[in-house]
């Protein structure tokens, strides 16, 4: 399992201009900034406006973080720079930043993002390993055609030239194919598996 680097220490990275640690930077908060955001500014380009403003900010001025005031110090930061981006954004089209969010919520929206993170990531794992399943179940002649279709990205006529078999035939294998597959996955909705 690969280890999560620090904010501290991917801020350091970034004040010493590596462009990988700010993809790391902004896939951790990008979501949560994103959704923080949008709750005070209720537009969505105004939105991703204001995240990558922040994002080009956190770039810019790296080297002038503190990264040694401990936990919690680069989160807490980044939410007064999406705050107040945010609240230009407001006050340039006239509007009052009234209920202008605090880091609390800020603490809420982030958490919520990353527990649907979370269990995204556990149901494609899922789905990955009942249609891994389900594939394992088909004979081999619909396996190979749905691969060089499906993965490869081969048209039908080209699975047909290629294998020097009738068009007919790989058209038959792809719809019993997907039909098995299709009834193997209402099995498992039925049985709860599946959502």
């Amino acid at each position: 399992m690969r280890e999560t680097v620090s904010d501290e220490v991917l801020i350091r990275r970034i004040a010493a201009r590596d462009a990988q640690a700010l993809e790391q930077l902004y896939d951790r908060y990008e979501r949560p900034a994103y959704a923080f955001v949008f709750r005070m500014v209720k537009d969505v380009m105004a939105a991703e406006e204001v995240v990558q403003e922040m994002f080009v900010r956190i770039w810019n001025i790296a080297d002038r973080i503190d990264t040694d005031g401990g936990r919690g110090k680069v989160s807490t930061w980044m939410f007064a720079v999406a705050r107040n981006l945010a609240i230009d954004w407001l006050r340039k089209r006239g509007s009052k930043p009234l209920e202008a969010l605090e880091y609390d919520e800020w603490e809420r929206v982030k958490g919520q993002v990353e527990q649907e993170t979370t269990e995204h990531a556990v149901e494609r794992k899922l789905l990955g390993e009942q249609l891994k399943a389900a594939l394992e179940e088909l004979n081999e002649d619909q396996k190979q055609v749905l691969e060089w279709i499906y993965y490869k990205g081969y048209t039908q006529q080209e699975v047909a030239d290629h294998e020097r078999i009738p068009l007919g035939t790989v058209k038959s294998r792809v719809r019993l194919a997907l039909n098995q597959l299709r009834k193997r996955f209402d099995e498992f909705v039925r049985e709860g598996v599946w959502p």
